[in-house]
């Protein structure tokens, strides 16, 4: 019953969300006259931020659940680690795809080779694919999840970094510092603070309907492993 309240919560905030996006009622987030592209491209600002810290926040909870199996060794933290960290990637990739499309429309260019967000970026996506390709390569379950679980300790170093790294190295970026009135409503942050919502819902969402998958299968892995003896 709670996951159906969730998952329908979900689908009406994403819902919500994009009509604030693409109605005149959310403003376009630049100052149209320095806009050096279509300044409608720039309300992707409001798909990219939310995404982006969902997976931050995906990538936190592989890093608690590492901590926890470690601690007492129960698989189910293990499956958590697992599927936080598969949405984590793809919140890491829709990451780095919307930046690029941003990017275009604003540096005129997909890809700036010296930017440090970027590229801090995308360590963090290859840091937790590595972490997916080491499960994939390992197994015995005990090891692999003991193996995964160092992993996904160590490779939370690079959330940090990525999040600081505008504010840390300011000349080797071209991404600006937000600076947002969070103490008032304005259509900007309403709009803003809903597609936070909507993204974080769906990525609790995406997370739970993994470790159901995941149960099931090691229940059938379980079952084949009865009936081998």
């Amino acid at each position: 019953m709670i996951k159906k309240i969730l998952f329908t919560l979900t689908a009406v905030l994403m819902l919500i969300s994009i009509y604030f996006i693409f109605s005149s009622f959310s403003p376009i987030p630049v100052n149209l006259k320095e806009a050096p592209g279509d300044p409608i491209n720039f309300k992707i600002f409001y798909f990219h931020l939310p995404i982006a810290i969902s997976a931050y926040l995906a990538f936190a909870i592989v890093f608690v659940s590492s901590v926890l199996y470690l601690r007492g060794k129960q698989q189910i933290w293990d499956i958590v680690a697992l599927s936080a960290a598969e949405v984590g990637v793809i919140f890491a990739f829709l990451t780095l795809v919307s930046g690029s499309i941003w990017a275009r429309s604003a540096w005129g260019e997909y890809w700036v080779t010296w930017d440090v967000r970027l590229n801090t970026s995308l360590v963090l996506f290859l840091i937790y694919l590595s972490y997916l390709m080491v499960r994939q390569a390992v197994e015995e379950p005990e090891k692999r999840a003991r193996l995964s679980a160092v992993f996904g300790i160590v490779g939370f170093v690079g959330v940090p970094i990525s999040y600081v790294s505008i504010r840390l190295w300011t000349r080797a970026t071209l991404h600006p510092v937000a600076e947002l009135d969070y103490s008032t409503f304005s259509p900007l942050i309403i709009t803003l603070f809903m597609n936070f919502a909507a993204f974080f819902l769906l990525a609790a969402s995406l997370i739970l309907i993994r470790m159901d998958n995941e149960r099931l299968k090691e229940k059938g892995n379980e079952l084949k492993r009865i009936k081998g003896l």
